[in-house]
């Protein structure tokens, strides 16, 4: 392969895994902007030195250099925040080192135990035990309740059986804009779990944002089967996202983060 034809191959590998890499990102800071931001360093120090993908395949190697950024920059969420975000700042300095971001990387980015040890730099073994470690200490942090938006019965009912199993309250299932609406002001939930497409064509980023507006802000998750439409970061995008299909894993660390930073970044359309 020529030297044209393999920066053409890794510059085709580094947007294929963009989308991801600010998911993982926003994940890890609680916030769009924030995370968006780590994701944009990650790209830089790749253009400025394509080296620091050496000796693992691209997309590791891109979670390897936005980790490195990461674990470099210290405290993950703004000093000197207030209400739930202090909240957040106080958990995260309760959680062994690395674990959470192993949780992710393993999760929700769906990278081996081998592959998430070469990412944090540690073994496949320690790797596998620090996921371990995220999952009882952030089950152990923040327990609420929990609105499920999303028209398919039994993707419903999954998500509910899930939810109720980390120990959350589900206060019911909506399946449409208008049943979402109500049901968020006769319960008020801690954090809405939503689909994008409902079953009479409207739409969950409706559904929340109406939400919003009677409840006030709260943490969302969004669930799609088309993430990398959500992850552009050229407008208001979620913080927390999840791929159709899901795993059972996916959707306990992503409602353990977003109960975890309560954050109240959701769409504006």
């Amino acid at each position: 392969m020529t030297d044209a034809a393999k920066t053409t191959s890794v510059s085709d590998a580094l947007g294929q895994c963009l989308p991801y890499l600010r998911r993982y990102a926003r994940a890890l800071t609680g916030s769009q902007s924030s995370g968006d931001a780590f994701a944009a360093a990650a790209l830089e120090a790749i253009l400025t030195d394509r080296s620091v993908l050496d000796g693992v395949d691209v997309r590791t190697g891109v979670f390897r250099v936005l980790y490195g950024i990461w674990a470099s920059a210290g405290a993950p969420v703004e000093e000197g925040e207030s209400g739930l975000r202090a909240k957040a700042q106080k958990h995260l300095a309760k959680l062994t080192n690395h674990s959470r971001e192993a949780l992710l990387l393993h999760t929700i980015e769906g990278f081996s135990f081998e592959e998430v040890g070469q990412i944090i730099g540690v073994d496949k073994e320690e790797a596998s035990e620090l996921v371990q470690i995220a999952r009882r200490e952030m089950a152990d942090n923040v327990a609420g309740s929990v609105m499920i938006i999303e028209d398919e019965a039994i993707i419903a009912m999954d998500i509910e059986s899930i939810v109720a199993d980390m120990g959350h309250r589900v206060t019911g299932i909506a399946r449409t804009r208008d049943e979402a609406v109500k049901l968020g002001k006769s319960d008020v939930p801690d954090l809405i779990l939503a689909d994008i497409q409902l079953a009479d064509n409207s739409s969950g980023i409706d559904a929340v944002n109406d939400l919003m507006g009677e409840l006030g802000l709260r943490p969302v998750i969004f669930i799609t089967a088309f993430p990398e439409r959500l992850l552009t970061g050229n407008k208001p995008e979620p913080a927390f996202l999840i791929s159709k299909p899901y795993t059972v894993d996916q959707v306990i660390s992503a409602v353990s983060q977003a109960m975890f930073f309560s954050s109240t970044e959701t769409l504006n359309t």
